[in-house]
């Protein structure tokens, strides 16, 4: 019974989150999510005690699978090196990778879409939100600084300035994207990121770490 209960809120999550990011939050109706979910809406009720909860329920689970994902990926990238930069390298390139073989068009961002809509949303969603980003960044403090106490800096840049550059990118990146529909924008944005960290740390050595299928080529846009 616990697994039907689990089976029947996360089908409604991944529903909800489907349709808020392509009708916003405020044009998503309850009834588009039972309608979409094959569910009562007593059955919605069973789970959440209406938008305001449902929205809570979305960006926890949001962030979650984030954490996880870049979890894994620094898992990969420590394993395959000793070196602080190298492995924050080859985290943007894992990250770059998986944003390409994406097998649909970036859906969009569950955060970036409820941040348009800030004034619809109640404090114990805005809290969480800024807990994701905070999140992000101090993911990034911890890889840059370590990358920090094997390279010298070069340039008038603050780690946490070149922290925030990283959610501006992939924010970016995902928006260029869903305009021209081709996730290799994502994955450019997530490389000028990359390339960038490099140049900050002096990295002037050939990049033997970027793979070549990566690397940018001239952008053909979809009229």
């Amino acid at each position: 019974m616990t697994g039907r209960r689990n089976s029947s809120r996360e089908r409604i999550l991944v529903n909800a989150e489907s349709i808020i990011l392509e009708k916003g939050f405020h044009a998503t109706s309850i009834n588009d999510i039972l309608d979409k979910s094959a569910i009562t809406k007593g059955g919605f009720f069973y789970h959440f005690d209406g938008k305001p909860g449902l929205a809570v329920a979305l960006v926890e689970r949001y962030l979650v699978q984030d954490d996880q994902l870049f979890a894994e990926l620094t898992e990969q990238a420590e394993a395959l090196s000793e070196d602080p930069l190298h492995r924050l390298l080859i985290f943007l390139n894992l990250l770059a990778e998986l944003f390409g073989r994406l097998p649909e068009t970036h859906p969009g961002c569950l955060v970036a879409s409820f941040t348009y809509e800030n004034q619809l949303l109640n404090e114990d969603v805005r809290q969480l939100m800024q807990q994701g980003l905070l999140s992000w960044r101090q993911m990034m403090i911890d890889k840059l600084e370590r990358a920090g106490g094997a390279y010298a800096m070069k340039g008038d840049v603050s780690i946490e300035t070149l922290a925030d550059m990283f959610t501006a990118a992939i924010e970016g990146g995902i928006m260029l994207a869903r305009n021209f529909g081709e996730n290799r924008y994502i994955s450019e944005q997530v490389l000028a990121y990359r390339a960038f960290v490099r140049m900050i740390f002096g990295a002037d050595q050939p990049d033997s770490l970027r793979p070549d299928s990566l690397r940018p080529e001239n952008p053909v846009r979809k009229s």
